[in-house]
Protein backbone atom coordinates (compact mmCIF):
# COMPACT_ATOMS: atom_id res chain seq x y z
CA UNK A 1 0.00 0.00 0.00
CA UNK A 2 1.54 3.56 -0.79
CA UNK A 3 1.16 5.63 1.86
CA UNK A 4 0.28 9.58 2.25
CA UNK A 5 3.75 10.81 2.14
CA UNK A 6 4.71 8.76 -0.82
CA UNK A 7 1.15 9.99 -2.84
CA UNK A 8 2.56 13.33 -1.78
CA UNK A 9 6.02 13.14 -3.37
CA UNK A 10 4.27 11.58 -6.95
CA UNK A 11 1.80 14.02 -6.58
CA UNK A 12 4.39 16.74 -6.47
CA UNK A 13 6.32 15.50 -9.61
CA UNK A 14 3.26 15.03 -11.64
CA UNK A 15 2.44 18.45 -10.95
CA UNK A 16 6.31 20.01 -11.61
CA UNK A 17 6.14 17.57 -15.19
CA UNK A 18 2.53 19.11 -15.86
CA UNK A 19 3.41 22.79 -15.22
CA UNK A 20 6.72 22.26 -17.13
CA UNK A 21 4.69 21.10 -20.46
CA UNK A 22 2.06 23.62 -20.04
CA UNK A 23 4.71 26.38 -20.00
CA UNK A 24 5.90 25.04 -23.53
CA UNK A 25 2.52 25.06 -24.39
CA UNK A 26 1.98 28.59 -23.73
CA UNK A 27 5.66 29.11 -25.29
CA UNK A 28 4.62 27.52 -28.67
CA UNK A 29 0.93 29.65 -28.45
CA UNK A 30 0.19 31.19 -31.97
CA UNK A 31 3.44 30.25 -33.13
CA UNK A 32 3.09 26.72 -34.88
CA UNK A 33 5.40 26.18 -38.01
CA UNK A 34 3.64 22.62 -38.72
CA UNK A 35 0.14 20.81 -38.05
CA UNK A 36 0.49 17.19 -39.00
CA UNK A 37 -2.72 14.24 -39.43
CA UNK A 38 -1.03 11.17 -37.31
CA UNK A 39 -2.92 8.93 -39.56
CA UNK A 40 -6.76 9.63 -38.84
CA UNK A 41 -8.32 12.45 -40.73
CA UNK A 42 -8.81 15.17 -37.30
CA UNK A 43 -5.85 13.33 -35.42
CA UNK A 44 -3.62 16.28 -35.73
CA UNK A 45 -0.13 16.45 -33.65
CA UNK A 46 2.21 19.66 -33.49
CA UNK A 47 5.89 20.61 -32.69
CA UNK A 48 4.21 22.03 -29.40
CA UNK A 49 2.90 18.05 -28.55
CA UNK A 50 6.39 16.98 -28.95
CA UNK A 51 8.34 19.79 -27.67
CA UNK A 52 5.71 19.46 -24.18
CA UNK A 53 5.98 15.92 -23.82
CA UNK A 54 9.69 16.50 -23.97
CA UNK A 55 9.81 18.01 -21.04
CA UNK A 56 7.71 16.18 -19.38
CA UNK A 57 9.34 12.69 -19.82
CA UNK A 58 13.01 14.90 -18.91
CA UNK A 59 10.81 15.20 -15.68
CA UNK A 60 9.21 12.29 -15.16
CA UNK A 61 12.51 9.87 -15.76
CA UNK A 62 15.04 12.52 -13.86
CA UNK A 63 13.28 11.44 -10.39
CA UNK A 64 11.90 7.73 -11.49
CA UNK A 65 14.54 6.00 -13.58
CA UNK A 66 13.09 3.29 -13.36
CA UNK A 67 8.91 3.51 -13.32
CA UNK A 68 7.20 2.84 -16.84
CA UNK A 69 5.54 5.55 -18.88
CA UNK A 70 2.65 5.33 -21.41
CA UNK A 71 2.77 9.13 -23.36
CA UNK A 72 0.87 9.78 -26.20
CA UNK A 73 3.45 10.87 -28.50
CA UNK A 74 6.30 8.27 -27.43
CA UNK A 75 4.26 5.25 -26.67
CA UNK A 76 5.61 2.70 -24.01
CA UNK A 77 8.38 3.67 -22.11
CA UNK A 78 10.58 2.47 -19.08
CA UNK A 79 10.16 -0.68 -16.90
CA UNK A 80 7.16 -2.95 -18.48
CA UNK A 81 6.83 -4.39 -15.33
CA UNK A 82 6.92 -1.67 -12.83
CA UNK A 83 3.77 -1.36 -11.14
CA UNK A 84 4.02 2.37 -11.49
CA UNK A 85 2.65 3.77 -14.59
CA UNK A 86 3.12 7.42 -15.83
CA UNK A 87 0.14 8.24 -18.68
CA UNK A 88 0.91 11.44 -20.54
CA UNK A 89 -1.02 13.79 -22.28
CA UNK A 90 1.16 16.76 -23.06
CA UNK A 91 -1.17 18.63 -25.31
CA UNK A 92 -5.00 17.16 -24.50
CA UNK A 93 -6.92 19.49 -27.15
CA UNK A 94 -4.56 19.69 -30.29
CA UNK A 95 -7.34 20.36 -32.48
CA UNK A 96 -8.16 23.02 -30.50
CA UNK A 97 -4.64 24.56 -29.92
CA UNK A 98 -4.18 24.66 -33.57
CA UNK A 99 -6.77 26.71 -34.42
CA UNK A 100 -6.15 28.93 -31.19
CA UNK A 101 -9.10 28.17 -29.56
CA UNK A 102 -8.50 28.15 -25.89
CA UNK A 103 -9.48 24.78 -24.37
CA UNK A 104 -6.42 22.43 -23.95
CA UNK A 105 -4.30 20.96 -20.96
CA UNK A 106 -1.14 18.89 -19.76
CA UNK A 107 -2.56 15.73 -18.27
CA UNK A 108 -0.07 13.92 -16.16
CA UNK A 109 -1.52 11.14 -14.21
CA UNK A 110 0.11 7.90 -12.33
CA UNK A 111 -1.27 4.22 -11.87
CA UNK A 112 -0.03 2.33 -9.20
CA UNK A 113 -0.92 -1.59 -9.86
CA UNK A 114 -3.42 -0.48 -12.42
CA UNK A 115 -5.11 2.07 -10.96
CA UNK A 116 -4.80 5.86 -11.05
CA UNK A 117 -3.88 7.61 -7.73
CA UNK A 118 -2.38 10.78 -8.44
CA UNK A 119 -3.51 13.29 -11.40
CA UNK A 120 -1.83 16.89 -12.71
CA UNK A 121 -3.63 19.04 -15.40
CA UNK A 122 -2.44 22.16 -16.19
CA UNK A 123 -4.85 24.71 -18.07
CA UNK A 124 -2.25 26.82 -18.94
CA UNK A 125 -4.22 29.46 -20.79
CA UNK A 126 -6.66 29.94 -18.27
CA UNK A 127 -3.61 29.69 -15.69
CA UNK A 128 -5.71 27.13 -13.43
CA UNK A 129 -4.18 23.88 -11.54
CA UNK A 130 -5.85 21.09 -11.14
CA UNK A 131 -4.63 18.08 -9.11
CA UNK A 132 -5.62 15.36 -6.98
CA UNK A 133 -4.00 12.04 -5.08
CA UNK A 134 -5.84 9.27 -3.67
CA UNK A 135 -7.07 10.51 -0.11
CA UNK A 136 -5.38 13.79 -0.15
CA UNK A 137 -8.21 15.52 -2.11
CA UNK A 138 -8.49 17.31 -5.12
CA UNK A 139 -7.44 20.94 -5.28
CA UNK A 140 -7.46 24.00 -8.40
CA UNK A 141 -4.79 26.13 -7.57
CA UNK A 142 -4.76 25.03 -3.86
CA UNK A 143 -8.37 25.52 -3.21
CA UNK A 144 -10.25 22.75 -2.22
CA UNK A 145 -12.26 21.35 -5.03
CA UNK A 146 -16.15 20.07 -4.85
CA UNK A 147 -18.80 18.73 -7.64
CA UNK A 148 -21.99 19.95 -7.72
CA UNK A 149 -24.87 19.60 -5.79
CA UNK A 150 -27.24 19.26 -9.12
CA UNK A 151 -29.33 16.15 -8.32
CA UNK A 152 -32.02 16.56 -11.44
CA UNK A 153 -30.95 15.74 -15.31
CA UNK A 154 -33.36 18.50 -15.99
CA UNK A 155 -31.05 20.51 -14.67
CA UNK A 156 -28.20 19.58 -15.59
CA UNK A 157 -25.20 20.79 -18.12
CA UNK A 158 -23.29 18.33 -19.05
CA UNK A 159 -20.37 17.84 -21.47
CA UNK A 160 -18.91 14.85 -23.67
CA UNK A 161 -16.85 14.57 -26.83
CA UNK A 162 -16.35 13.02 -30.41
CA UNK A 163 -13.73 10.11 -31.12
CA UNK A 164 -11.18 10.69 -34.22
CA UNK A 165 -13.27 7.59 -35.84
CA UNK A 166 -16.84 9.07 -35.84
CA UNK A 167 -16.75 9.42 -40.08
CA UNK A 168 -16.67 6.24 -39.66
CA UNK A 169 -18.52 3.80 -37.21
CA UNK A 170 -22.12 3.60 -35.46
CA UNK A 171 -20.83 3.98 -31.99
CA UNK A 172 -20.00 7.34 -32.48
CA UNK A 173 -21.73 9.48 -29.46
CA UNK A 174 -23.80 11.32 -32.11
CA UNK A 175 -27.07 9.44 -30.76
CA UNK A 176 -26.37 10.41 -26.82
CA UNK A 177 -25.53 13.35 -27.88
CA UNK A 178 -28.83 14.45 -28.68
CA UNK A 179 -30.97 12.54 -26.33
CA UNK A 180 -29.18 14.17 -23.31
CA UNK A 181 -29.38 17.46 -25.06
CA UNK A 182 -33.27 17.15 -25.08
CA UNK A 183 -33.30 15.43 -21.44
CA UNK A 184 -30.50 18.41 -20.08
CA UNK A 185 -30.05 22.11 -19.78
CA UNK A 186 -27.19 21.70 -22.34
CA UNK A 187 -24.78 19.35 -23.57
CA UNK A 188 -21.19 21.14 -24.03
CA UNK A 189 -18.26 20.21 -26.11
CA UNK A 190 -14.72 21.61 -25.16
CA UNK A 191 -12.78 19.36 -27.28
CA UNK A 192 -10.18 18.32 -23.81
CA UNK A 193 -11.26 15.04 -22.02
CA UNK A 194 -9.07 16.85 -19.31
CA UNK A 195 -10.56 19.53 -18.78
CA UNK A 196 -13.95 18.77 -19.60
CA UNK A 197 -12.83 15.96 -15.99
CA UNK A 198 -11.85 19.08 -14.23
CA UNK A 199 -14.81 20.96 -14.57
CA UNK A 200 -16.58 18.11 -13.44
CA UNK A 201 -14.73 17.85 -10.07
CA UNK A 202 -14.93 21.86 -9.74
CA UNK A 203 -18.84 21.96 -9.95
CA UNK A 204 -19.13 23.72 -13.77
CA UNK A 205 -20.52 21.15 -15.26
CA UNK A 206 -22.24 17.99 -13.82
CA UNK A 207 -21.41 15.21 -15.79
CA UNK A 208 -19.23 13.74 -18.39
CA UNK A 209 -19.46 10.45 -21.14
CA UNK A 210 -17.08 10.03 -23.88
CA UNK A 211 -15.74 6.86 -25.75
CA UNK A 212 -12.94 6.03 -28.15
CA UNK A 213 -10.44 7.92 -25.14
CA UNK A 214 -6.71 6.53 -24.49
CA UNK A 215 -5.53 6.48 -20.56
CA UNK A 216 -4.11 9.14 -21.18
CA UNK A 217 -6.21 11.13 -21.99
CA UNK A 218 -8.27 10.42 -18.32
CA UNK A 219 -6.22 9.05 -15.94
CA UNK A 220 -5.22 12.13 -13.86
CA UNK A 221 -8.97 13.32 -14.38
CA UNK A 222 -10.19 10.40 -13.06
CA UNK A 223 -8.24 11.20 -9.66
CA UNK A 224 -9.24 14.83 -9.34
CA UNK A 225 -13.36 13.65 -10.15
CA UNK A 226 -13.30 10.97 -7.09
CA UNK A 227 -11.07 13.25 -4.78
CA UNK A 228 -13.58 15.93 -5.67
CA UNK A 229 -16.72 13.53 -4.49
CA UNK A 230 -17.79 12.21 -7.71
CA UNK A 231 -18.01 9.25 -9.10
CA UNK A 232 -16.42 7.50 -12.67
CA UNK A 233 -17.07 4.19 -13.55
CA UNK A 234 -17.67 2.53 -17.11
CA UNK A 235 -21.25 3.45 -18.73
CA UNK A 236 -23.33 0.73 -16.88
CA UNK A 237 -22.00 1.66 -13.61
CA UNK A 238 -19.59 -0.96 -13.43
CA UNK A 239 -15.79 -0.25 -12.30
CA UNK A 240 -13.90 1.77 -15.10
CA UNK A 241 -11.43 -0.14 -17.59
CA UNK A 242 -9.03 2.82 -18.79
CA UNK A 243 -8.33 0.36 -22.10
CA UNK A 244 -12.00 0.23 -22.82
CA UNK A 245 -12.04 4.00 -24.36
CA UNK A 246 -15.21 4.78 -22.54
CA UNK A 247 -15.76 7.16 -19.33
CA UNK A 248 -19.05 8.15 -17.76
CA UNK A 249 -18.30 10.66 -14.71
CA UNK A 250 -20.47 12.77 -12.76
CA UNK A 251 -21.11 14.46 -9.44
CA UNK A 252 -22.69 11.24 -8.23
CA UNK A 253 -25.63 12.24 -7.96
CA UNK A 254 -26.84 12.06 -11.47
CA UNK A 255 -24.83 8.82 -11.98
CA UNK A 256 -27.28 6.56 -12.06
CA UNK A 257 -29.66 8.13 -14.16
CA UNK A 258 -26.66 8.93 -16.72
CA UNK A 259 -26.14 5.84 -17.33
CA UNK A 260 -29.64 4.30 -17.46
CA UNK A 261 -30.23 6.68 -20.12
CA UNK A 262 -26.78 5.99 -22.21
CA UNK A 263 -27.63 2.17 -21.85
CA UNK A 264 -30.94 2.98 -23.54
CA UNK A 265 -29.83 5.02 -26.13
CA UNK A 266 -29.89 3.16 -30.05
CA UNK A 267 -26.63 3.14 -32.03
CA UNK A 268 -27.33 4.93 -35.13
CA UNK A 269 -26.54 1.10 -36.88
CA UNK A 270 -30.15 0.21 -35.39
CA UNK A 271 -31.50 2.95 -37.50
CA UNK A 272 -30.39 0.73 -40.83
CA UNK A 273 -26.81 2.42 -40.99
CA UNK A 274 -23.84 0.82 -40.84
CA UNK A 275 -21.72 4.10 -40.80
CA UNK A 276 -22.03 7.61 -40.42
CA UNK A 277 -20.97 7.66 -43.88
CA UNK A 278 -23.36 5.17 -44.86
CA UNK A 279 -25.99 7.86 -43.60
CA UNK A 280 -24.81 10.75 -45.51
CA UNK A 281 -24.88 8.93 -48.84
CA UNK A 282 -28.37 7.71 -48.39
CA UNK A 283 -29.57 11.74 -47.21
CA UNK A 284 -27.63 12.90 -50.65
CA UNK A 285 -29.01 10.11 -52.90
CA UNK A 286 -32.56 11.92 -51.73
Amino acid sequence: MTNDDQLQIFLDIATEAALAGGAVLQAYWGKLASIEEKGRPGDLVTEADKAAEAVILKVVQRHFPQHAILAEESGKLGEATSKYLWAIDPLDGTTNYAHQYPFFSTSVGLLIDGYPQVGAIFDPFHQELFRAARGLGATCNRSPLRVSTSNDLSKSLLVTGFAYDRRTTADNNYAEFCHFTHLTQGVRRSGSASIDLAHVACGRLDGYWERGLSPWDIAAGVVIVSEAGGKVTAYDGSPLQLDSGRILASNGLLHASMSRELLQVPRLSSYGYATLRDWQTQVRAK
